[in-house]
């Protein structure tokens, strides 16, 4: 199945709700920033990762942001100061 890059980005108030959230999306990327993941999932995967997600949330106080980068290859990166390292092309293991 191909995969695709996604930015996951969230604002979640309540702190046990962001503890549970944060857990979660290590499962499914790399943590880029305190509340942002990059993940490479297939279709299927993404599925998974919203349904896990809209159960964990408050959908009138919290916010999830994903945006769909392409093919992980895609270089759409820029970084400056410390640079961090950006997954790695291939399956994940959940």
């Amino acid at each position: 199945m191909l995969r695709r890059r996604y930015l996951v980005a969230y604002d979640v108030r309540h702190p046990q709700r962001l503890r549970r959230v944060s857990k979660k999306m290590e499962g499914f990327g790399d943590r880029t920033q305190y509340s942002i993941f990059l993940c490479d999932l297939t279709r299927a995967d993404v599925g998974d990762m919203k349904h896990a997600l809209h159960d964990l949330i408050d959908s009138a106080m919290d916010r999830i942001l994903i945006v769909d980068l392409g093919y992980p290859g895609d270089q759409k990166f820029e970084f400056l100061g410390r640079r961090h390292k950006l997954p790695t092309i291939g399956p994940r293991v959940l």
